[in-house]
């Protein structure tokens, strides 16, 4: 109902300033639009991109307006281009155009500027002088462009898996294959081999390479799946056809023909394509909340209006009163919901500001913090495993010269055995690296975006929803996301008898209820008078209402309102003002109401009245059955109020009577209208007046009658009703909200509706709480701030109201410099920069631009809060499949690389316990399929009962290296026990070469059943000790252990001389497992070992390599961190704590360039 009200930076009018001297200074790192070679038109595109972001009235007028602009740009408003026109004839000034005395280029002066040092990734490379030389349009094509933009283009299947072959582990295995396989093809063909003895060093080698491959395939195939199910969600026919004026008539055109200078025509529904000024036309309101934020409709004044406005203030003039209102701005990506009329052309393509903002979209993605821990753990990996292969070789190479003196082989046997040596000391490379944590990796994010697409979450970047999991803040819009994005009439009070809804406690405290007692006019304090009108269901109420009544609501609605029915994505809707849009649909639905256009065909309109801002209403009279003419009023209840003297008696009656309207009514009346605004409803009144004759004495020779004019009969009114309108909340929102505060998600709202109406939604959502020291404020004192105090005022921010795009980014900026995991909402293309600046942007599926969603990395198709929830649990599913994985393979990897160090130096043959065709079965196949094994488990319903993990935070936790270390000491006590007590303890005959292989087979064996219990007991990442939880929903889980186990026993069975190694009997298969089955009750004693006993031994253990830089893997707890699994998270989070930008690296350094200084 309300016109464009100024946001609350702007100043009243006296203070507004009109200053031409900065008005066309070009922003940094944009100084390359101002510059033309051979430029007919008096202004360069960066001229005309002033007008626009932000709109700026200094740029209006410093071009000279309307007039300045069709002369600049060889246009007529009247008749538009010329339809031949392919060259343009003679050269326009600038100074012929602007006012006297402005500056062409700002306070640059006249002088054309110099590049800052900045690059501005929105800004095409200039056309040649001979582009389309001799073709339509020729001079204003290469100087404007076309209105297309540049097609992103798709990378293709190899372009796909180079990138995910740029992994740091990726390329450690690569190295490690590499060296095996030519080593192991040494050792195939150029080695000596016994009689039988089958020939396969070449495998490992191989196999490692087989991994990789199948890494990278997943990976490629994953990514270009889900470029493919991009797509085709973008899949839309942008050519479509648009009305301008050429020659001086009005023509269809493709809209990519659309030219700079081209006069366009405005119709309702219209969604604009390019930036241009308005001309002329009748009560055109656009929607440009997609481009802008701004969630009301802005109404459009002719050019030459403001133009005379501002020429007035140039003059000295006192500005006028709605000098702020004045907006003769028409910008891409907005969509017109009222009126007809003319705009001019003024940025096509890439230089509009739809153009611009896809333009800077198409920047590089950055590593998120697992691949960042994980290419650190990669390089640790590598020294470690460098490290012990070195000491490893030094260690054999000193024993080997020693016993060189008492060595009598031949020289080549003695090249033989230090090759041996070499060998030996590689494979302990080769099992230090771990070959599966890249497929388990790639394969968890394979199965979560498969999963997260059945929960409405199209996953773009694989590695967002890892990044989600670890999500510290959510920042999210309000409009769509948190609510319906539907107007709707929630409550209704008719007269005195009936009302439905509103009955809500509400958010704000209404004055009335502050004020229990005002004075009386005569003097003592009279109570006021709560709601005592009866409340029923919807439904109820609708039938409790006479066909007289609801032909009065009906008609009243009908013909009091501009919006019309149409059709938006296939569906019968109502489109115009929301208010009006939310008043029709409760009549279609509840009342009965016939179509609006019938309704208005049916009703006798007599005079229209058209909505005024001063007086908040609008009125219409209809000429009725029995001669007498009605005049129907909607509009602000409270104003309404005032102007009635009577009310509907009983609405159930089909004759219709009215009763006065008493003090204790009124009050009544007031309290209604109060406890509504309380419940963030808007209010909006109805109520009517009979007339004998039309128009009365009082407005005798009035043809066209104002707000003003009615105002001398708007009195004695009837009041019919008073509606409650709100955009009501999602249904699950407010449960996910609560899922959000348990798992120490901070969720932020942040909206461009004023700050009384976002806070109460924020409070009713759960996301607003003032007592816990909540904040809430507008954007336009948020991006005053000062560095340091927006660092003290961010943490505890809860909502921001009245934004603009730069806030969002500002806010997305400091809360990653104080080391948050941000992820943000936007559906408008206005919220593209800070969904790509955001550690994780979630678009709108429905009601997203596309922008919006290609600078997005999940795409919510059901554009709900929930969605994100449930992200959220995929996203930690995903981290813990990871950290299983690495909790089981660096157990595997630390135990088989102490066995073969141990082994291999006791032997007189440095041989290792494990030869390396087992390695091959340990070391790869079982990691692989325990990579499956892990990377499959659903979320568990308690993954949202824990706080997420900080940037900063290590990848292997103390609990992690707990059990690492715990298994590792198990595993190799047992292990080595009956390697080295093969005799006495287990009563082998090591001197029998039959014994002795027996002996070998039986620690390989118990060796691979302390990995298979290992992997169930390592299901589990923290100290509960129930490690079954959701095994029944895990097919894969089964599925693969099954094919372990039974790989194990055919090669015990079969495996011969290719694993060196023979049958075991039913008491060596019994202590096998039963001895691999220690390692299930050792976890839960591990468990049950404390955290901080574990942490205070930490730092006593002194690492044999001191000059390997070791990773933050051993991080000691906060005095005051409890442990994550007793903390009831009833609440949302403290503010988060600061983090340095320099743990960070180069990201937040990244960011800090890219945001300069603009919003210190």
């Amino acid at each position: 109902m309300a016109d464009h009200e100024p946001q609350g930076n702007q100043p009243k009018r006296k203070g507004f300033q009109l200053n031409v001297n900065d008005a066309l200074t070009p922003d940094p790192g944009k100084e390359g639009l101002f510059k033309v070679e051979n430029n007919p038109f008096a202004y360069t595109p960066g001229h005309l991109t002033k007008l626009l972001n932000p709109k700026s009235l200094g740029a209006f007028y410093a071009l000279g307006g309307l007039e300045g602009l069709e002369k600049g740009l060889h246009t007529n408003r009247e008749s538009g281009l010329s339809a031949d026109e392919k060259n343009v004839d003679g050269h326009v000034a600038f100074k012929d155009v602007a006012p006297q005395g402005t500056p062409q280029y700002g306070q640059h002066g006249d002088n054309v500027p110099f590049a800052s040092g900045k690059h501005d990734a929105s800004i095409p490379e200039p056309l040649p002088l001979d582009h389309n030389a001799g073709g339509s349009y020729a001079d204003r094509r290469r100087v404007y462009r076309e209105n297309r933009l540049p097609e992103k283009k798709s990378k293709t299947l190899l372009q796909l898996a180079w990138t995910t072959y740029n992994d740091k582990v990726l390329i450690l295995l690569t190295i490690a294959a590499v060296v095996s396989l030519a080593l192991g093809l040494y050792q195939t063909f150029g080695g000596k081999h016994e009689p039988g003895e089958a020939k396969v060093e070449w495998v490992e080698g191989v196999a490692i390479m087989v991994a990789i491959i199948i890494v990278v395939l997943v990976g490629t195939l994953n990514d270009w799946q889900m470029e493919r199910q991009f797509n085709q969600l973008n899949k839309k026919h942008n050519d479509r056809t648009v009305k301008v004026i050429r020659s001086g008539k009005s023509v269809e055109i493709s809209v990519f023909d659309v030219m700079v200078g081209d006069v366009m025509h405005l119709f309702a529904g219209d969604l604009i394509p390019v930036d241009g000024i308005f001309i002329n036309g009748h009560g055109v309101k656009c929607d440009e909340s997609s481009a802008t934020g701004e969630s009301d409709l802005l109404k459009k004044t002719s050019a030459d209006e403001v133009f005379a406005a501002l020429k007035d203030i140039a003059d000295g003039k006192t500005p006028r009163e709605d000098i702020y209102k004045l907006d003769p701005f028409i910008i891409s990506g907005s969509k017109v919901n009222e009126g007809t009329g003319t705009f001019l052309v003024t940025a096509v393509g890439v230089y509009s500001s739809y153009g611009q903002i896809s333009m800077a979209m198409q920047t590089e993605q950055e590593d998120t913090p697992l691949q960042k821990k994980l290419n650190t753990l990669a390089d640790w990996i590598a020294k470690f495993g460098g490290g012990a292969a070195l000491i490893l070789f030094i260690v054999l190479f000193i024993k080997f010269c020693v016993q060189l003196p008492h060595n009598h082989e031949s020289a080549d046997q003695k090249g033989q055995t230090f090759l041996r040596l070499f060998i030996t000391a590689v494979t302990v490379v080769v099992v230090a690296v771990p070959e599966g944590l890249p497929l388990a990796v790639t394969l968890a994010l394979a199965f979560a975006t498969t999963r997260m697409m059945k929960d409405n979450n199209l996953v773009r970047v694989l590695k967002a929803c890892e990044t989600m999991g670890n999500a510290t803040t959510v920042c999210s819009d309000k409009t769509g996301t948190l609510t319906q994005n539907k107007m709707t009439v929630v409550a209704t009070t008719l007269a005195k008898s009936l009302s439905f809804g509103g009955t809500d406690k509400p958010l704000e405290e209404p004055e009335s209820d502050k004020e229990k007692t005002k004075p009386s006019a005569n003097g003592p304090e009279t109570v006021i008078a709560p709601n005592s009108v009866p409340n029923m269901p919807v439904t109820d109420f609708a039938g409790e209402l006479s066909q007289t009544t609801k032909k009065i609501l009906n008609q009243s609605n009908a013909v009091n309102s501009t919006a019309f029915e149409g059709d938006e994505d296939g569906e019968k809707t109502f489109i115009g003002s929301k208010t009006e849009v939310a008043l029709l649909t409760f009549c279609r639905d509840h009342l009965g109401a016939a179509p609006v256009e019938e309704e208005r065909k049916n009703a006798d309109i007599v005079q229209v009245v058209p909505f005024d801002s001063k007086y908040k209403l609008m009125a219409t009279v209809v000429k009725i059955p029995n001669g007498k003419y009605r005049a129907y009023v909607k509009g602000a209840s409270e104003i309404l109020l005032k102007q009635c003297s009577a009310v509907i008696a009983n609405p159930k009656e089909d004759e219709i009577r009215t009763v006065e309207i008493t003090d204790e009514d009124r009050k009544m009346f007031l309290h209604t209208i109060s406890s509504y605004a309380g419940q963030t409803l808007r209010t909006i009144g109805s109520s009517y007046r009979d007339f004998d004759n039309w128009p009365p004495p009082e407005l005798e020779g009035h043809e066209e009658l104002t707000a003003d004019e009615f105002a001398k009969v708007h009195h004695d009114m009837t009041l019919v009703a008073i509606f409650g309108i709100k955009d009501p909340l999602r249904p699950q929102v407010i449960g996910a909200i609560k899922d959000c505060n348990r798992a120490g998600v901070y969720v932020r709202m942040v909206t461009g509706d004023n700050l009384l109406t976002g806070s109460a939604i924020a409070k009713e959502c759960g996301i607003y709480k003032p007592e816990e020291g909540g904040i809430a404020m507008e954007g336009p004192d948020f991006r005053r701030l000062s560095e340091d105090k927006l660092l003290e005022v961010v943490p505890n921010l809860q909502v921001l109201a009245r934004s603009s795009p730069e806030d969002k980014k500002i806010l997305v900026h400091t809360l990653k410099k104080l080391g948050e995991s941000v992820a943000v909402t936007g559906d408008g293309t206005n919220d593209a920069p800070a969904l790509k600046m955001a550690d994780i942007g979630f678009a709108m599926g429905i009601a997203g631009t596309e922008v919006a969603k290609e600078a997005a990395s999940i795409i919510l198709m059901d554009d709900n809060f929930a969605s994100i929830v449930k992200g959220i649990s995929w996203g930690r599913a995903v981290n813990d499949a990871v950290k299983k994985f690495l909790q089981f393979q660096l157990t595997v990897n630390i135990t088989a690389v102490a066995l073969t160090f141990i082994s291999a130096v006791s032997s007189d043959e440095e041989q290792s316990v494990l030869n390396a065709v087992q390695l091959l079965w340990v070391n790869l196949i079982m990691d692989t399929f325990a990579a499956l094994a892990l990377a499959t488990d659903p979320p568990s319903h308690t993954v949202l009962d824990r706080k997420p993990d900080r940037k900063s935070a290590p990848l292997i936790t103390t609990r992690m290296w707990k059990m690492i270390i715990g298994q590792a000491i198990a595993q190799l006590a047992i292990t080595l026990c009956i390697y080295f007590g093969g005799r006495s303890l287990l009563g082998y005959n090591m001197s029998d070469p039959t014994e002795a292989k027996r002996h070998s087979t039986f620690v390989f064996n118990t060796f691979v059943w302390l990995q298979i219990f290992n992997e169930l007991n390592n299901r589990r990442l923290d100290n509960r000790l129930n490690i079954f939880e959701g095994i029944t929903h895990n097919y894969f889980f089964w599925f693969i252990n099954a094919i372990m186990i039974g790989g194990q026993v055919l090669i015990i069975f079969v495996g011969g001389e290719a694993f060196k190694i023979t049958r075991l009997n039913g008491k060596e298969w019994g202590m096998s497992i039963g001895l691999g089955a220690i390692s299930v009750p050792w976890g839960a004693l591990i468990r049950k070992f404390p955290d901080r006993w574990a942490e205070a031994i930490v730092p006593h253990v002194h690492i044999p390599i001191p000059k390997i830089p070791m990773p933050k893997i051993f991080k000691r707890k906060k005095k005051d961190e409890q442990d994550p699994e007793k903390q009831v998270l009833e609440r949302p989070p403290p503010p988060p704590g600061r983090v340095h930008t320099g743990l960070r690296g180069p990201r937040a350094r990244v960011h800090s360039s890219r945001l300069g200084k603009s919003w210190s």
